[in-house]
């Protein structure tokens, strides 16, 4: 009988306050997850794997890759930029003829704060989502090339290179257009 209603005798029916607990405990143990009634703790949805820190791609037309090599070890990097160049200069995958298009590197006549050998990797036109790093690259690329010239590549790296990716606020030759 439900609450409020009479009894044969003309009192008002009361149920305990355990049923109602019962009831409404019933109702929440029905309506939750799967798993929450057997005392298994819900998965939280998963989540995306993070990006890797260390990827050298970009999310605007143009960007810098900044990249410090120790002083002693500028002839062995400067050789796997040459192999990577070579590789990329010569492919005929349509992909990696547009990675190649824009890019350029250039060695700062002044080394870094710390006096490491500073290369600038210029990416005049990239193509957004690719990955630049020259570590993957000479990896599929250069099959053929000595087995210690990506070692000698890693081992010249001062640091992790800074990524930059760059939107243009000026072109300084051009009237400002008013606003």
């Amino acid at each position: 009988m439900p609450s409020g209603a009479c009894a044969p005798d003309g009192r008002v029916a009361r149920y305990p306050v355990f049923v109602h607990a019962w009831f409404a405990a019933s109702l929440l143990v029905a309506q939750a997850p799967a798993g929450a009634a057997s005392g298994v703790p819900p998965q939280p949805p998963a989540a995306p794997a993070p990006a890797d820190p260390a990827t050298a791609s970009f999310t605007t037309d143009v960007g810098l890759l900044l990249v410090s090599v120790k002083p002693d070890r500028a002839p062995d990097y400067e050789a796997a930029i040459a192999a990577l160049q070579a590789a990329l200069s010569a492919t005929t995958d349509p992909a990696r003829r547009s990675l190649a298009e824009g890019w350029r590197v250039y060695k700062a006549s002044e080394p870094d704060a710390r006096g490491n050998v500073l290369y600038v990797h210029a990416l005049l036109s990239t193509v957004r989502g690719a990955d630049y790093r020259p570590s993957l690259l000479i990896d599929a690329l250069l099959l053929d090339a000595p087995a210690d010239l990506l070692a000698k590549y890693k081992e010249a790296l001062a640091a992790a290179p800074t990524r930059l990716s760059l939107t243009e606020l000026a072109n300084m030759a051009v009237a400002p257009v008013k606003k």
